[in-house]
């Protein structure tokens, strides 16, 4: 096996892994909406699950460990990504924010922040910030 080989292994599994935390999120209230389906669908495009892999860790979700990234900043990062999908995705009105809501609580916000982290990640995405001043102006909201 090559060293590309474990790296691409690791890369894949650490995706399988945050989508099932999604998925996780996802099915707290016990359902999936079309709504949180059609997102699922799109993120699972986004981070290359292929569609067996999907099926099998919608079916069994729970067996998949949760690794929120342990830096901030890679939790910005996945915020950015997540945001922008929520943004685009035009899920509306209070959907929006509980969606997002969730998804932030799913990436180790604590859930007292997630309502103002939410609105302040969608009010971001609506902007069409760039990665580096959307993480920027996240940095600076405590300030």
């Amino acid at each position: 096996m090559s060293f590309s080989d474990l790296f691409d292994s690791g890369f894949k599994k650490r995706n399988e892994d945050h989508f099932a935390a999604i998925v996780r999120v996802a099915m707290s209230d016990g359902v999936i909406t079309d709504k949180e389906r059609a997102f699922l669908d799109r993120l699972a495009t986004r981070l290359d699950i292929s569609e067996a892999d999907y099926k099998l860790i919608l079916k069994d979700y729970d067996t998949h460990s949760i690794n929120p990234p342990t830096s901030y900043d890679m939790r910005l990062e996945r915020l950015y990504d997540l945001a922008r999908m929520v943004w685009v995705d035009d899920i509306e009105g209070p959907n929006q924010h509980w969606l997002l809501e969730k998804l932030c609580v799913g990436l180790g916000f604590h859930s007292q922040n997630a309502k103002y982290i939410a609105d302040k990640a969608l009010a971001l995405a609506h902007d069409k910030l760039d990665l580096d001043a959307f993480v920027e102006e996240m940095k600076n909201m405590n300030k």
